[in-house]
């Protein structure tokens, strides 16, 4: 019986080195899938890791850069008798130019007197029936964007003016007086000036 009891504990003792064994493995198979994990998610974030062509591709494609932010310069408010020969008629009007390049914003500051006054004869030449609806307003925005490219030294394309050339010449033809047609002049898609906006549009 003292025998028995005395060859008892061995078996305790097994049991417990198998249990350590066994939880020394899965902490070394957790800290394995643990590892894994984190070296297959510096994978993807890291742009110079190897397999990261997707990523790459993405940022050339998008041409769009964040940080560049246009550049707004206000002029002092437009205040124009309109063109109406019924009544005396006039416009003030507030006009932002948007600009892409902010060092043009100083360009524009030294040519200001001319701008003010293309821009200024580019309304006085509207009745304001013309300026009422959006459409006018639409149209006298592009002509003033177009006024001050050409007083930075850019060609525009002046649609109002070969309009107005191909009505003479629509009535030369009528009167059987052949005119000379001016050639249309090509039309720069890169301009300093890439939109106006109304800060204030009142007509009395």
């Amino acid at each position: 019986m003292s025998t028995a009891a005395a060859e008892a504990p061995p078996p305790a003792k097994g049991k417990k080195k198998l249990i350590i064994i066994i939880a020394v493995a899965v902490l070394v198979l957790a800290a394995g899938g643990v590892g894994a994990m984190l070296l297959l998610k510096k994978k993807a974030v890291d742009p110079d890791a190897e397999g990261d062509e997707p990523v790459a591709t993405a940022k050339a494609a998008s041409n769009h850069d964040p940080k560049a932010v246009p550049a707004f310069v206000p002029l002092e408010a437009f205040t124009v008798n309109l063109a109406d020969r019924n009544a005396e008629r006039f416009a003030q009007i507030g006009i932002t130019l948007e600009i892409e390049d902010a060092h043009m914003a100083e360009q524009i500051k030294n040519y200001m007197p001319a701008i003010r006054n293309n821009i200024l004869m580019a309304i006085a030449d509207r009745t304001a029936a013309e300026l009422m609806d959006r459409e006018g307003k639409a149209k006298l925005a592009e002509r003033v964007r177009k006024e001050t490219c050409k007083v930075l030294g850019f060609e525009v394309e002046d649609e109002e003016a070969d309009a107005e050339t191909d009505k003479a010449d629509g009535e030369d033809k009528a009167d059987k007086k052949p005119k000379k047609k001016k050639k249309k002049k090509a039309a720069h898609a890169e301009l300093p000036v890439k939109a106006v906006h109304f800060s204030n549009f009142i007509i009395q």
